[in-house]
């Protein structure tokens, strides 16, 4: 959940940013069960940011961190920066290391007790899918100036999720072998029900409706829990877009960030205008969300409009293009663009992990260690 309740104003306007992070031993290189040790210790520092909140995840071996609310994609650089070097510098006198990445490189046959007592209700209700559950992601919330508009916004973002997927796939490996997809995570959360694109709803009324009724089957714990890739907040104004892995470096989080609030504004044009929500069949959406999960940017992705096979590198330039004006207004676009030039000529997340693979999967693990940390102001004290 982003720290402080987002500010009102033009829709997304304002926005923040969740990381969630694995510990792991630099020895080992495997998680690290000290979740709760390390954000006291972070929650105690003078350096974070205005309004960011640190707390636990589902197992201890990872802990999340929620940006303040943010107004430019600099402010939420400074963040991401910022609470990323509070939370390296209260892991290492565990002697623990900080890794963003969709799933463990690394792992042992072990479960851990879930973190707090709504977490062990979930792991209660989804038994082994939950208890072995280390997966991490990058969500943006992205300023609404109510829920019935973030239920029409969501509406219209559906196509284009798979596209904020297969540009952050950042989890090619499980157990050190290489699992052939680019986003496991994707696949992972895949065993929760309900997973993948949400359905198209005609108001919020309808959407709360069907998520009482699935806390009624004994699907979900409680009302606040979906498993869907956005949905609006339950506690805040905002959109909450989740189909991202967990960012490798800061820029891949800026990137994230930049191209979910450039959507939402670009998709508010729409609906001013009166054009509706673009067709996206249930079954075609999953089928783009696995290839997104399988390929990244690196092979075919469905065409949401004809439902073919296209690169997904087309994809993401007709992305660009239709929030080439909304990036503008933001006063994004150079900055959106020159990230999109680095992710092009360094690949993506996965891409760098299988990279470095060649030299064994703890390299990987010692890797994103080094990519966590990067740009960060570490050690400078707490």
């Amino acid at each position: 959940m982003i720290g402080t309740s987002m500010a009102m104003g033009e829709i997304g306007e304002t926005f923040g940013i969740e990381e969630e992070f694995l510990l792991v031993d630099p020895a080992s290189r495997l998680p690290a069960p000290r979740a709760q040790e390390v954000l006291t210790r972070a929650a105690s520092s003078d350096r974070l940011p205005q309004g960011a909140l640190l707390q636990l995840e589902l197992l201890p071996t990872q802990l999340e961190a929620a940006s303040g609310v943010c107004r430019s994609l600099t402010e939420a650089a400074h963040h991401i920066r910022t609470t990323r070097a509070v939370l390296c510098d209260a892991a290492a006198p565990d002697g623990l290391r900080l890794v963003s990445v969709g799933y463990p490189v690394l792992a042992q046959d072990e479960r851990f007790a879930p973190s707090t007592p709504r977490f062990a209700r979930i792991a209660e209700l989804y038994g082994e899918v939950a208890r072995s559950y280390q997966a991490c992601g990058c969500h943006v919330h992205v300023g609404m100036p109510d829920r019935e508009t973030a239920v029409m916004v969501m509406n219209h973002l559906r196509p284009w999720l798979p596209t904020l997927l297969a540009i952050s796939v950042n989890s090619p490996f499980d157990n050190g072998r290489d699992t052939a997809y680019h986003s496991w995570r994707t696949i992972r959360q895949a065993q929760f029900p309900g997973a993948g694109i949400p359905p198209c709803f005609r108001s919020v009324r309808e959407y709360d409706t069907l998520v009482r009724r699935l806390v009624e089957c004994g699907h979900l714990v409680d009302t606040n829990m979906t498993f869907w890739l956005a949905r609006p907040s339950g506690r805040f104004a905002t959109l909450e877009v989740r189909a991202a892995d967990a960012a490798g470096t800061v820029d891949d989080a800026i990137l994230q960030a930049g191209l979910t609030r450039a959507l939402v504004r670009a998709i508010h044009v729409d609906i001013l205008a009166g054009r509706p929500a673009p067709e996206f069949p249930d079954q075609l959406a999953a089928a783009a969300i696995w290839s997104a999960a399988r390929y990244g940017l690196e092979g075919p992705g469905v065409d949401p409009a004809h439902g073919g096979l296209v690169p997904a590198t087309d994809l993401l330039r007709r992305l660009l293009r239709y929030v080439r004006d909304a990036l503008e207004e933001a006063g994004d676009l150079g900055l959106v663009h020159e990230l999109v030039a680095l992710l092009r000529r360094h690949g993506t997340g996965a891409a760098r992990q299988r990279e470095t693979a060649t030299a064994g999967p703890q390299a990987v693990v010692d890797m994103l260690v080094a990519q966590t940390a990067a740009g960060c102001a570490v050690g400078d004290g707490s």
